[in-house]
């Protein structure tokens, strides 16, 4: 494992970061459908995802630096993955003895408070009961086709996050001759940009209400970063970047609520694995794709045009997800 050193490190750890991702996601969304109205979730699923941003801000620098330890029998790489490690078995420990499962465990609530809350969560499941069958079996979600469209339009999200994740530290290296400490900081400036996009969109699309169309804007905002990456050289591609890191980013976060608003709560934990699940393969397509592309053509170019054509494919199909009405 010695070669797993400098750009290569970046790779691992952001393959790494999204298997990790794959795991509790689907928990944070579901844990959010027992505390918050649906019209307050953009706004939290935008704050929550911030962090992962806030994440790649710090991991980018900080990975960077951990690579330079020798010592203890440890090359860099090796202590990075043992400090970031650790740092993560020490929140699940604040998680398990911080985090109140239901409102009605928050002792930091008052009475009123906790009964407004759920009352306000168990009147929208109920609303949204009424217009589902008695019945609800697993092989159900199979022939529902706008939970097909849920798993596709995720899909195309995650496919460009993880296309431009992976990309980055190539074009950050043509940039110029820069460290790994360097490139770190430099990777670390579209996330840096997404956090405050991620707020603005939320903040936006919880007062002008219309979620689909919030999500399709961020969708094609990062189409459009992705095809102006391929128009000139490395350091427009790098802005361009950052543009389409605004997009897809926010397109992330402004989704969820969507699903969140369709779902029985007796299906939405399976339905909410079965989207994250099928959307992170993303994580996968993306990367062998653009390694395929570049040993076969010299070039990633093609890739990125299939990045945009998704985005904009997915920009259309959001509108299909919208409640009919009864």
């Amino acid at each position: 494992m010695a070669f797993i050193t400098g750009e290569t490190s970046f790779y691992v750890m952001r393959l790494l970061l999204g298997v990790a991702e794959a795991g509790f996601f689907p928990g944070v969304v579901y844990y959010f459908t027992q505390w918050l109205p649906n019209s307050e979730r953009g706004k939290a699923m935008a704050i929550f995802l911030s962090g992962s941003a806030l994440a790649s801000v710090i991991s980018g620098p900080l990975s960077g630096a951990l690579l330079q330890i020798e010592g203890g029998g440890f090359h860099g790489w090796q202590w990075m993955f043992i400090i970031e490690g650790l740092a993560s078995i020490v929140l699940c420990l604040v998680v398990w003895f911080r985090l109140d499962s239901h409102p009605r465990d928050a002792k930091w609530l008052s009475d009123s408070e906790r009964k407004a809350l759920a009352d306000i969560i168990d009147a929208e499941q109920k609303e949204r009961e009424a217009s589902r069958p008695k019945h609800v079996s697993s092989f159900s979600l199979l022939k529902d086709g706008r939970i097909a469209l849920f798993c596709f339009i995720y899909f195309a999200i995650q496919l460009t996050i993880y296309g431009a994740t992976f990309w980055l530290p190539s074009i950050i290296k043509k940039m110029g001759h820069f460290s790994d400490f360097q490139i770190g900081l430099f990777n670390s400036i579209p996330w840096l940009i997404s956090i405050v996009a991620m707020y603005i969109f939320a903040s936006l699309a919880a007062r002008f209400k219309h979620q689909q169309m919030w999500v399709a804007i961020a969708l094609v905002v990062a189409a459009c970063g992705m095809f102006m990456s391929t128009t000139s050289g490395p350091v427009f591609a790098f802005v361009a970047i950052c543009f389409a890191a605004i997009g897809f980013k926010a397109a992330s976060s402004l989704f969820w609520p969507i699903p969140q608003g369709y779902l029985d709560a007796r299906i939405a934990a399976g339905v909410i694995a079965l989207i994250n699940s099928l959307g992170n393969l993303g994580g996968f397509v993306a990367p062998a794709t653009f390694g395929y592309l570049e040993q076969k053509t010299g070039s990633i170019q093609g890739g990125l045009y299939g990045l945009a054509a998704a985005s904009v494919v997915a920009a259309a199909l959001v509108f299909l997800t919208k409640k009919r009405r009864r």
